[in-house]
């Protein structure tokens, strides 16, 4: 009996010995139902499960935790997560040679050794967390359609041996840090567009490198010329290397042939040394000869200088130049005087002789002065007279004020046909010297955002010296009025509804960082710039407008919605709007402003509150805001809190981007629409739901009573 119990207990603790770690199994589960439950990955599931103990197809376990996920062309699609960073034992991640789109997720397990991510039709670029592996060995991006410069984020990657992005559309200068990947020897970079130089890999100890078919210039350096290197369709410099400029020491070896013998008549200067003095020659002579040339052009134009607006000029403009004497250069072996003569020898261009532009005109960019652009009237974009808008907004009054934020006032105005508009009417003070031309040009870019969840540009005035803008309206007011002026009338938003928004919010940024080309910080996200249409869908408003203002986002840190970095060093990034955007979430999640001094001080911070208990599901419990009334599903709560804690996080590096948190959010939105649980006020309820027979007679700027801050 005895050796019974003792077989007994030996079987029960290998049991629990084989049980999976609880944190691999929601981490697989999570991936699981981001590829759509693919039904080629056998004995997997959605829900709880044992990888480990149930041998789950291309997992591999050591003891509970899971070590390896191997999952190479077996057709899958979808995306494969955000919870990936949760399997801290995982060293091998294959899944290449599937169909998983998008850009490569941002939370990817942090101690691997391999990551094989080929073929998997990726964009985008790679996220900062894979900077952040120092046990890296081998990583493939290959076959993808990532593009853009590569990241300089290789600093750390010292283990890193083998790394490969052929194949993909990625363009620039080698990143710096590459020098620092003391460890490679295979390096596949064919198939790209990179440009410059590869002089950053000469000191690598490289065995075989692969540079064919992108535009590298330059020379090859000398220390690859011994190892497998395929360098063919790229645009090298043809001949020897340049020789050093003078004064570098000599290379070793060099001998005495660099050295001046005693007695010798002849010049004891080596023949590098000779085409360095050669050249500096050339160069002194050019800058004396453009000197010159500008000299002369400046005598010749003097009545023109003359004409000019003296205000704008440079101080050194307005100063009599003092004259220099220039004497002749001598040299022993050429006539550099010659080459004063003939200034197309040298190839230099005449001042252009344009009497509408000074000829020193490129003086001023020493002056911070907005360059200016050729003034084009905004694309479909209706111009509205001072007059017609006075008129529509009752003379600005008061009773027509629908908000006010840092930029301007807004304004409910309604026109004779019955059409209904917001007008923003901008701060002078918020306007970089309140030019007419500049404000025209931004309004032209700022009509070419369209996007569903972007509150639609429709007008502009630019009239004496008066700056407005107008905006669709939307009556439900913005997502701050239902956060925090709810009165008798008001429904509170459920958990789907919620969910929605922000994903909305999400979209609008995905378009506004990573579609508009250059990409477009907005700079002040917050819940008073989310405006709400009829079906409660938002509408992110003061999209582009962040050129227009100097000082008036200086306030934000007050208001608890500002990054780090931006209260530290003013300085805002597409990585500070994603932080705003947390921010916001967490207003949805709790109920409450970003900045309360009504509360005790420990809770005045909603982020500096919350973000410890995110991912305390006790805690969390507590923090949802008490008009839900406990309507919520549970996991859909964690879920979306995760999102939070990657948005707020401290350094920015670290905050996925728009794209990933998209895919995030439709995942909780699906899981939100099956889920019985958010029973509550379905959408498309108005902010004001009031005695609806006795509004009818009131004009529609009398309805509103919104908290727009746009």
């Amino acid at each position: 009996m005895a050796a019974l119990g003792f077989l007994v207990v030996l079987f029960l603790v290998v049991v629990v010995n084989a049980d999976t770690d609880p944190s691999d199994v929601s981490a697989l589960n999570a991936m699981y139902q981001n590829l759509n439950y693919p039904g080629q990955l056998t004995k997997w599931t959605s829900t709880a499960g044992d990888p480990c103990r149930d041998n789950w197809k291309g997992v591999t376990c050591s003891g509970s935790r899971v070590t390896q996920i191997k999952l190479p062309s077996l057709g899958l699609s979808g995306g494969i997560g955000y919870q990936l960073s949760s399997l801290t034992s995982v060293t091998d991640f294959d899944v290449s040679n599937n169909n998983l789109g998008n850009q490569i997720p941002y939370s990817l397990p942090p101690n691997l050794q391999t990551l094989n991510l080929a073929g998997c039709g990726y964009n985008g670029n790679l996220p900062y967390s894979i900077s952040q592996m120092p046990s890296l060995k081998y990583l493939n991006v290959a076959r993808n359609q990532i593009s853009g410069p590569l990241p300089d984020m290789f600093g750390q990657l010292s283990a890193l041996s083998t790394l490969d992005v052929s194949f993909n559309s990625l363009t620039g200068d080698l990143p710096k840090s590459f020098s620092m990947l003391s460890s490679a020897t295979d390096m596949y970079l064919q198939n790209n567009q990179f440009t410059g130089t590869i002089d950053v890999l000469a000191n690598l100890t490289l065995k075989n490198l692969n540079v064919r078919n992108n535009k590298f210039t330059g020379w090859i350096p000398s220390q690859l010329n011994n190892i497998n290197l395929q360098k063919d369709g790229n645009l090298w410099n043809s001949g020897n290397a340049p020789p050093p400029p003078p004064g570098t020491p000599a290379a070793a070896g060099g001998g005495s042939q660099n050295r001046k013998p005693k007695g010798n008549s002849q010049s004891g200067v080596g023949g590098g040394a000779i085409a360095g003095i050669v050249i500096s020659i050339l160069v002194v002579g050019a800058i004396i000869a453009f000197i010159l040339l500008k000299r002369r052009s400046k005598r010749s134009s003097t009545d023109i200088e003359k004409t000019r607006d003296q205000s704008f000029a440079p101080v050194a403009l307005q100063q009599q130049a003092v004259p220099v004497d220039i004497k002749p250069v001598e040299a022993s072996s050429m006539d550099i005087t010659k080459a004063f003569e003939s200034p197309e020898s040298i190839n230099l261009k005449p001042p252009p002789m344009d009497h509408e532009k000074s000829f020193d005109d490129d003086d001023f960019s020493a002056i911070p002065v907005i360059p200016k652009k050729t003034c084009v009237a905004p694309p479909d974009a209706i111009s509205y007279s001072i007059a017609d808008l006075q008129v529509a907004t009752d003379s600005f009054s008061a009773d027509n004020l629908i908000g006010e934020g840092s930029t301007g006032r807004v304004f409910c105005a309604q026109f004779e046909d019955g059409k209904v508009v917001a007008v923003k009417k901008l701060k002078s003070s918020a306007l970089h010297g309140g030019l007419s031309e500049y404000f025209i040009n931004v309004v032209s870019d700022v009509s070419r955002l369209r996007h569903p969840n972007l509150s639609e540009l429709v007008g502009y005035c630019s009239e004496h010296g008066q700056h407005l803008l107008v905006y669709e309206f939307l009556k439900n007011g913005s997502l701050y009025d239902f956060l925090h002026l709810s009165d008798e009338y008001s429904k509170p938003l459920i958990w789907n509804t919620r969910v929605k928004i922000s994903l909305g919010m999400a979209r609008a940024l995905e378009y506004l960082h990573e579609v508009c080309s250059p990409s477009v910080i907005h700079k002040n996200i917050k819940s008073a710039n989310i405006l709400l249409d009829s079906e409660l869908n938002p509408h992110l408003s003061d999209s582009g407008l962040s050129s227009l203002v100097s000082d008036a986002y200086q306030g934000l840190d007050d208001n608890g919605y500002s990054a780090p970095e931006v209260s530290m060093s003013g300085n805002y990034t597409i990585k500070s709007d994603i932080f705003s955007f947390g921010v916001t979430m967490l207003e949805l999640l709790t109920g409450r402003k970003p900045f309360d001094s009504s509360r005790t001080r420990a809770e005045q911070s909603l982020v500096r509150w919350a973000t410890p208990q995110l991912h305390d599901m006790d805690a969390l419990a507590k923090m949802v805001d008490p008009t839900l009334k406990g309507l919520y599903p549970v996991k859909s709560l964690s879920r979306f809190a995760d999102v939070i804690a990657l948005c707020v996080q401290v350094e920015p590096e670290f905050r996925p981007p728009m794209s990933e948190l998209v895919e995030a959010l439709v995942r909780l939105v699906q899981r939100a629409n099956m889920s019985k649980r958010t029973i509550g006020i379905e959408q498309g309820s108005s902010l004001r739901s009031g005695n609806q027979d006795s509004q009818e007679s009131i004009r529609p700027c009398e309805q509103v009573d919104t908290h727009v801050a746009m």
